[in-house]
């Protein structure tokens, strides 16, 4: 778990008047936790899917095994350490922890965001994304199965979420957006009122003295996915089952009885960057293939190519530097480290630092182009 000596960790990648923000969500599933053990057997983690994944088709990559960081455990403090430099190095500017909330008080999969907090380490900035979701068996490809349901209480429940929460928005490494720190809701549909909970929100963030909270929702497709007064929207496309009648790729996936196959090319050159009628945020995704988790219940984008992430890169960025663009100078990768997703910037064995340079190297080329 090692980066260049010789660059330091958090040096910002290009200067203050021409920054653009990258933020990389951040899965906190590489540790056990009893809830795991119960469900899947003792010490299952992500890496229990990533590790006994199998190629479906030919040229299929898979399994995907890490590189330089290792199969780590996010109980370890040097594992965070070596993430948070690398993803420094390469132009990230902060992780955004996925935060599990389910109603009553009940929290999952805190440990490592938490002891960030408390420890003060790593030096690097980071943000929420209240994944607000329903847990499912999706993992064994089970999705009908149940573990625990997101439930949404009450007032009562918003403010002692909140409050469980101070302490990370009024850390001065927490990402903000003009002063205000930036929570990511998953699912704003599912909010019963949502109104309500971003105004309560809202208020409780300025009696503690902080100036606010920029909330950003996912949306879908280039179309924003709530009424309410959100910040702004992260557009997200998600590879379908379905895919053209005429593509090979799925002929492919037909014959041999697997998962959809589709493009990543074409994939990518097809997801929107704005949202209709709303500021927006783009997302940006290395890739795609969630068959460790949903077997031949999930789809794959194909191959796996850095050149054409660099390119997505380039796009988002200067589409949030055009001056028509009505949002934060702000681009999310899908993800940091979403290895049975097949969407990570980590190192692994195949293709080393390659998604971190794409990385490193769209965002250049995004600001060259747009200065022209």
């Amino acid at each position: 778990m090692s980066v260049d000596e010789n660059v330091s960790p958090y040096t910002p990648l290009m200067s203050q008047d021409a920054r653009v923000d990258v933020i990389a969500f951040y899965l906190p599933q590489f540790h056990p936790i009893p809830e795991n053990d119960e469900w899947w057997g003792p010490g299952f983690t992500e890496w229990t899917n990533v590790a006994s994944a199998r190629r479906m088709f030919p040229g299929h990559y898979q399994p995907r095994v890490p590189g330089e960081l290792g199969f780590y455990d996010l109980r370890l403090p040097e594992t965070r350490e070596a993430q948070a430099a690398l993803a420094a190095q390469y132009g990230v500017t902060a992780f955004c922890y996925w935060h599990y909330w389910f109603g009553a008080g009940r929290r999952l999969l805190e440990r490592p965001f938490d002891e960030v907090v408390q420890s003060g380490r790593p030096e690097f900035p980071f943000c929420l994304g209240w994944a607000n979701q329903t847990w499912s068996g999706i993992w064994h490809g089970a999705p009908e199965r149940t573990l625990i349901e997101q439930t949404y209480p009450g007032e009562d429940d918003h403010r002692a979420h909140f409050e469980a929460l101070l302490p990370a928005f009024t850390d001065r490494r927490y990402f903000r957006v003009d002063g205000r720190p930036l929570f990511y809701v998953y699912d704003p549909t599912a909010l019963p009122e949502a109104q309500r909970f971003l105004d309560l929100w809202r208020t409780w963030a300025v009696d503690a003295g902080l100036p606010g909270i920029y909330f950003i929702a996912q949306a879908w497709e280039g179309r924003r996915s709530s009424t309410a007064d959100f910040d702004a929207f992260a557009n997200e496309k998600v590879p379908s089952r379905t895919v053209r009648r005429r593509d090979l790729l799925r002929r492919l996936g037909r014959k041999l009885g697997v998962a959809p196959v589709h493009s990543a090319r074409a994939f990518v050159e097809t997801m929107p960057l704005g949202t209709v009628d709303a500021p927006s945020a783009p997302i940006v995704v290395p890739g795609w293939d969630n068959t460790p988790r949903s077997g031949a219940q999930g789809v794959v984008l194909h191959p796996p190519n850095p050149a054409v992430f660099e390119e997505q890169v380039a796009s988002a960025v200067a589409h949030v530097v055009a001056p028509n663009h009505n949002g934060p100078r702000l681009v999310l990768v899908k993800a940091w480290n979403e290895w049975a997703e097949g969407c990570y910037l980590e190192p692994d064995r195949r293709f080393g630092r390659a998604y971190l340079e794409a990385l490193q190297q769209g965002l250049a080329c995004g600001l060259e182009t747009s200065a022209r």
